[in-house]
């Protein structure tokens, strides 16, 4: 009982070596670090026309007008640590602007908006090692699916999580403290849903869930541990104040959003790596299974 209990225990040793190995591997092979400067240097670009997008698509159903300064504030506050308030805006100043725009000025942003959509869509699939690829037109128009459906079923997350706090709140007169455990949960739960859905739904090949959500873990971790990180540095450490000056920002943002999509492809990798290290145990049991019907057939 003893023996057996060591051998499984080394099994799954030599099995986590054999991963982290060629996760490892997989990390250096695809220059995750050039690859998130490339992916940043996009996002920056293409920042303000797809929060335009978003919250314009929002601003187009009434039931969520309410929900848009909950969402803003959301999502600045997760997108920059101590500095979103700032962000914020300097950003709707842009978005305002959108309104005054030519409808051919209005396009060319939904397009870079796309773009960005498309990029991320690439790099995901280049982890995958995915080489058959969908037709342009089909691709464009789920990026625009993503684009429209998307606020919403944000919006519409935001206001159940609004009405889940409320119930918490009368619970609280039965179980003191829950609202306050909840809302400090709600971060993790809301990075591990987006990170699953993103390294399950990209990617143009199956992705088992298994593995999606051990991927979706790692990266919601170190979203988390970042957060607090950058945010803690930021606060006392104001070096970059003295430095940059009024442009402090866009450095803090740069690299912000830069860590960010390491965080991401961190993440992915580990997941395509979990992928591909299952595919070889299959092809290897197969290959297993052929040799021995190849020794059955010979006796």
């Amino acid at each position: 009982m003893t023996v057996t209990v060591f051998e499984s225990l080394k099994q799954r040793l030599l099995t986590l070596w054999l991963v982290l190995r060629l996760y490892l591997r997989r990390c250096q092979h695809d220059q995750i670090g050039m690859v998130g400067g490339y992916l940043a240097y996009i996002s920056l670009l293409s920042l303000v026309p797809l929060l335009g997008v978003a919250f314009s698509v929002l601003k187009a159903f009434p039931v969520f007008a309410s929900l848009r300064e909950q969402l803003e504030s959301f999502l600045y506050a997760n997108f920059i640590p101590s500095k979103g308030e700032e962000l914020q805006n300097y950003i709707n100043g842009f978005i305002d602007n959108i309104g005054q725009m030519t409808t051919v000025s209005i396009l060319v942003l939904v397009f870079v908006a796309l773009m960005l959509l498309h990029n991320i869509d690439k790099t995901l699939n280049k982890i995958w090692r995915v080489r058959k690829r969908p037709r342009l037109i089909i691709s464009l128009s789920i990026y625009w699916m993503i684009l429209t459906l998307g606020p919403i079923l944000l919006g519409v997350s935001i206001a159940l999580t609004s009405y889940i706090v409320t119930l918490t709140h009368m619970a609280d007169n039965y179980t003191a403290g829950l609202t306050s455990h909840l809302l400090e949960l709600a971060p993790y739960g809301v990075s591990l849903l987006a990170f699953f859905m993103l390294y399950q739904l990209v990617p143009n090949i199956k992705v088992r869930i298994r593995d999606a959500f051990w991927g979706a873990l790692l990266a919601a971790i170190l979203f988390e541990m970042l957060k607090t990180g950058f945010a803690t540095y930021i606060t006392h450490f104001p070096t970059y104040q003295a430095i940059y000056g009024a442009l402090a920002l866009v450095p803090i943002l740069f690299v912000w959003i830069h860590l960010c999509w390491l965080v991401v492809l961190l993440g992915a990798e580990l997941t395509a790596c979990l992928h591909e290290h299952h595919q070889q145990r299959v092809l290897h049991e197969q290959n297993r299974v052929l040799q021995q019907e190849s020794t059955d057939v010979a006796s």
